[in-house]
């Protein structure tokens, strides 16, 4: 009954996602088992598709048709306009839920979390620019908060990362991490590091702010900073408060210049500073491509998750300006497949009254960090009264320069010599070529990516929903006249396996959770722009 209940509720997820407003069908279809075809009424838009230089696709009498009359042209037949892609909010309502993360695992009644005392710190994690962090725990934590399992890195250290020592077989004892903030310049007053740091809290959670314990209550200013939903692939802040800087382990050795002088006689950092207590991941991306080269397949779900976290911060008004292999985190599910998380939120554009359209009027506004991953348009931007950066797809643009790291090779816009690139400078015929075990719609996307004319490249959106369709559309996607239709029992389909997959382990797959994102955020123009792309590259000679 279960089974059967979970597939009922499947097919009607798809045609609620897809079918458009005030549709009927002609005829009360079986389903089989008593399951029958309903009629759905009007419903409103869930998500709005962002506008963009590629053509809208139209509805035509037999569905959507995407005819190749050439091997470089696609059109799409018009007798009458849809509107716009109708979702019934209820049903994808129920995918959006399941991508919500967990409770507070630290809200309880014994351990509030808001004091540095509270917590158990262990040895050092690693450092960057302006911040160490410290493995971490309570003396008692709730059931709730899962303790993951590890990944040793390989010994050795990175010029911007200090990687764990290597850890035993067994979970680790500090499932949480502390971020101890460099305080140089922001004072000693928890007012002060708040405002200053703000950018760090951006994807801290509601609770997260609400210490009495040595912090201030942080309050969101009319143009302040952006705070960001929640997201399954970007960290969440679980505490943040200030406290006095202590003498952490390995703190005289490197980071002696950022203490406070009462720790470090020649230190020139304040006596207080911010603190932020995250989820302990096991490593970073670099760490875990160092010691795995995933295959081609799972390589393509982790760009994957990438694109879904870079989406997300789009949709709310956010860039993250520092994407790179550091300050991305890997955790391995039951399976072994990497779950990737995006952290470091420092250099993150976040501003409630300029969005993603920065006003570049001098030199001296900050462009985020990372110059070497810094999109073309941002990278050859320059000042001017009325000129304006635009960062909708320049994190995009930094996940097709990742790829190249995912898929086993050398970042072409990292090093020096020949072979290195810059982003302000570089023409798309000097990208290297992927290798042939990539599929050909994970290397074409990656090129479509990097293009230099941001009116070009894809939305992260879009580009996401292309490797969807290409994952798990490969049946659909062979048809040489892609119909609505055929793409309504496709849909259908991943709507009622991933209810089924889902409820069958008590913790999803890596994949089932991707398909749950890629249900949840479905848009009618973006998925048709995905199909457009995929369905041109194929047809190319």
């Amino acid at each position: 009954m279960a089974v059967r209940q979970a597939l009922g509720r499947g097919l009607q997820l798809g045609r609620a996602l897809l079918l458009p407003a005030g549709w009927r069908p002609r005829k009360s279809h079986s389903w089989g088992s008593g399951l029958k075809a309903i009629s759905w009424p009007n419903s409103h838009f869930f998500r709005r598709g962002q506008k963009g230089t590629w053509p809208k696709p139209r509805l035509s009498s037999e569905g959507l048709a995407l005819p190749l009359p050439s091997p470089t042209a696609l059109h799409l037949g018009l007798t009458r306009h849809p509107g716009s892609w109708c979702v019934f909010c209820s049903s994808q309502a129920i995918f959006t839920q399941k991508n919500k993360l967990l409770p507070d695992p630290l809200d309880t009644r014994r351990w509030q979390g808001f004091r540095l005392e509270e917590y158990l710190i262990g040895q050092s994690i690693g450092k960057g620019c302006s911040a160490a962090v410290y493995e971490a725990t309570m003396p008692v934590l709730p059931q709730s908060l899962e303790v993951v399992k590890s990944v040793r890195p390989l010994p050795g250290r990175d010029p911007d990362v200090i990687p764990r020592e290597e850890e035993p077989a067994s979970p680790p004892t500090f499932p949480l991490a502390i971020k101890m903030m460099w305080n140089i310049s922001a004072g000693s007053s928890s007012e002060a590091i708040f405002s200053t740091m703000s950018q760090e809290l951006v994807p801290a959670s509601r609770v997260a702010l609400a210490g009495e314990y040595g912090a201030v209550t942080y309050r969101r200013s009319k143009g302040g900073p952006k705070q960001l939903a929640p997201h399954p692939n970007i960290i969440r802040v679980f505490r943040a408060f200030t406290s006095s800087v202590p003498l952490l382990p390995g703190a005289l050795v490197d980071y002696p210049d950022v203490l406070p002088p009462r720790l470090h006689p020649e230190g020139l950092g304040h006596g207080r500073t911010l603190f932020l207590v995250m989820k302990n991941y096991p490593c970073t991306l670099r760490q875990y491509l160092r010691e795995h080269t995933p295959s081609p397949r799972l390589a393509t779900v982790m760009i994957l998750q990438l694109l879904e976290a870079v989406d997300h911060l789009v949709q709310q008004g956010v860039a993250h300006r520092d994407l790179k292999s550091d300050n991305i985190l890997v955790e391995l599910d039951a399976d072994g497949c990497p779950w990737l998380v995006i952290t470091d939120f420092g250099c993150c554009l976040a501003d409630e009254r300029t969005g993603l359209q920065l006003p570049f009027t001098s030199w001296y506004v900050d462009r985020g960090g990372n110059g070497c991953l810094m999109a073309p348009e941002v990278s050859t931007a320059c000042p001017g009264p009325k000129a304006v950066i635009d960062y909708s797809k320049a994190d995009a643009w930094a996940v097709g320069a990742l790829a190249y790291e995912i898929f086993g090779l050398s970042n072409p816009f990292y090093g020096q010599g020949g072979a290195h690139l810059e982003s302000r400078s570089y023409q798309e015929a000097q990208l290297p070529e992927l290798p042939k075990s990539v599929p050909l719609d994970a290397r074409q996307l990656v090129r479509s990516l990097l293009q230099r004319e941001a009116g070009k490249r894809p939305s992260a959106r879009v580009a996401a929903n292309v490797l969807h369709l290409s994952l798990w559309g490969e049946h659909t996607l062979a048809l040489r006249n892609l119909k609505l239709d055929k793409m309504i029992g496709w849909l259908l389909q991943q709507s009622a396996a991933t209810l089924l997959a889902d409820r069958r382990t008590e913790k999803s797959c890596v994949e089932t959770k991707m398909k749950m994102l890629f249900l949840a955020n479905l848009e009618y123009e973006a998925l048709c722009q995905a199909a457009l792309l995929l369905c041109s590259w194929r047809a190319a000679p």
